[in-house]
C-alpha cells in the first residue's frame, strides 16, 4: 500500500460524463483523480447533435460521419425516410472519442489512472477515503482521500450502489451493438453512410428498437431489450441478414446495461454526487446518452465546485434540479412514448406512419439537434396533437 494521497475530487469513470466533469474541475483550479476501469469500450450507436459539438467544443476531425437523414423500418417493412434538414447529426467512434476526452482532462490537470474502484470510506473529518486497484501496477491496492467524489461508473454504478438512497435499483436496457466494416457502395448491401436506420420490429427487439449507424468507414449494428430471455447476438445476425451485411469483416462486440430513466436522488447529501449513466441520464424511446452524460457531467462538477467552496452539501442537489428543469419535460415525453408505441407491432407500425408526417419530422428534427422542445411552431403541434390522437383511436390510416 502507497503513501495515502489527496485530492479535492475524485471521478470514478472516464466515459463521456466523468470526463467532463474531471476536465471541467481541474481547469477551475482543483486537483482531480480520474478513475477509468480498463477504457472499456460502451455499445452506443455514436450519434451526436450539433448543440453538443458547440456546448463542448467538440473538434471536427473526431466526427467520422455526418449523417443527413434517417429511415425509420416498420414492421411491415415500411420504410419512412426522415431528411435532416440544413444540418447534421455527427458520428463518433467511442474506442476515440472517449480516450479523447480523458486526455483533455489530462490535460487540463486532472491525473488519470486506469484502476478498478473497490469502496469509498467516509471518515470523521467529513472527507472519504477511495480504494482501488491500479491496473498500471498489476492490481496494487492504493487508496486516496478526498473532499467530494463524482460517481460516473455506468448503469449499474458501484459508487450509487453503496453511497446514493435508491442508487442500486436502477431498471435497464441491455444494450448489444457489432461494429463491422463499412461496405463498399456498390457491394448491394442496404446500406447509405450518411443514413441512420432505425428498426422498430418485434422480431428484432420485443420492446425497444434496432439500428444500423454509420460510423465511416465502420458501422454499428445494435440492438436493446429489457427482457432477460432476449438474445441479442441472434437479433443482431437477423438484422445483418436483413441488410446484407452477415459476411462484413466484424471488428469488434460490446454488450452493457443502459438506464431506462434518471435516479431520483443523484447525491448523498454529504459529498458523493452522480453523473451520466451512473444517474440514469438516457433519453428513453431513443436511448441517447452522449449528450446527456456531457450534460450531466458539466452540472455535476459545477455543483462539486459549490460544495468544495461552500462545505454546504445541499448545494450537490442543484445538479439534478437543473437537469430535471432543462430536460425532465422531455425525457417524460420520450418515456410516454416507449411505453406506449413500442409495446405492440401493431403499435409500431402507427407510430413510423406518424414519422411520414412533415410537421412531426420538422419538430423532432429540431428538437434533437438543438435539445429543446420548439415552441416556435404551435399550429405544428397542434395539428400533432389531432393526428396522434387519430392514430390513437384508429381513425387514421
Amino acid at each position: 500500500m502507497q503513501d495515502t494521497e489527496t485530492f479535492d475530487v475524485v471521478v470514478v469513470g472516464g466515459g463521456p460524463a466523468g470526463a467532463t466533469a474531471a476536465t471541467d474541475l481541474a481547469r477551475g483550479g482543483h486537483s482531480v483523480l480520474l478513475l477509468e476501469r480498463a477504457f472499456r469500450i460502451k455499445p452506443c450507436g455514436g450519434a451526436i447533435p450539433p448543440r453538443l459539438i458547440e456546448d463542448f467544443d467538440i473538434p471536427q476531425h473526431l466526427l467520422v460521419a455526418r449523417i443527413s437523414a434517417a429511415r425509420m423500418v416498420s414492421p411491415a417493412n415500411e420504410r419512412v425516410d426522415m431528411p435532416v434538414g440544413d444540418t447534421y447529426v455527427g458520428m463518433v467512434d467511442r474506442d476515440v472519442f472517449d480516450p479523447w476526452l480523458r486526455k483533455r482532462a489530462a490535460e487540463a490537470g486532472a491525473t488519470v489512472r486506469t484502476a478498478t474502484f473497490k469502496e469509498l470510506e467516509y471518515l470523521d473529518d467529513g472527507r472519504v477515503r477511495i480504494t482501488y486497484l491500479d491496473k498500471d501496477t498489476v492490481g496494487e491496492k492504493r487508496q486516496v482521500v478526498a473532499r467530494a467524489v463524482i460517481g460516473a461508473d455506468g448503469a449499474r454504478s458501484r459508487v450509487a450502489a453503496g453511497c446514493v438512497p435508491g442508487g442500486d435499483k436502477v431498471r435497464t436496457v441491455f444494450a448489444y451493438h457489432e461494429i463491422v466494416e463499412s461496405p463498399a457502395a456498390n457491394d448491394g448491401a442496404d446500406f447509405d453512410p450518411q443514413r441512420c436506420d432505425v428498426w422498430y420490429q418485434g422480431r428484432l427487439s420485443p420492446d425497444f428498437y434496432a439500428w444500423v449507424f454509420p460510423h465511416g468507414d465502420k458501422t454499428s449494428i445494435g440492438v436493446g431489450s429489457e427482457q432477460k430471455d432476449f438474445s441479442a447476438p441472434e437479433s443482431v445476425a437477423k438484422l445483418r441478414a436483413d441488410v446484407g451485411l452477415t459476411d462484413a469483416r466484424t471488428v469488434r462486440r460490446e454488450g452493457a446495461p443502459i438506464p431506462l430513466k434518471p435516479l431520483k436522488r443523484w447525491d448523498d447529501g454529504r459529498n458523493v454526487l452522480l453523473a451520466g449513466d451512473a444517474a440514469g441520464v438516457v433519453a428513453p424511446a431513443s436511448g441517447e446518452g452522449i449528450y446527456y452524460a456531457m450534460v450531466g457531467g458539466r452540472l455535476a462538477g459545477e455543483a462539486v465546485a459549490q460544495f468544495l467552496a461552500t462545505g454546504d452539501a445541499r448545494v450537490l442537489k442543484r445538479a439534478r434540479k437543473r437537469f430535471m428543469r432543462e430536460h425532465g419535460r422531455v425525457f417524460f415525453i420520450l418515456g410516454i412514448m416507449q411505453r406506449f408505441w413500442y409495446t405492440t407491432d401493431k403499435r409500431r407500425e402507427k407510430f413510423v406512419k406518424i414519422c411520414k408526417d412533415p410537421d412531426v419530422q420538422y419538430l423532432t428534427w429540431q428538437a434533437y439537434t438543438q435539445k429543446k422542445l420548439q415552441r416556435a411552431r404551435p399550429v405544428a403541434h397542434v395539428r400533432i396533437f389531432f393526428k396522434d390522437v387519430a392514430h390513437l383511436l384508429g381513425f387514421a390510416r
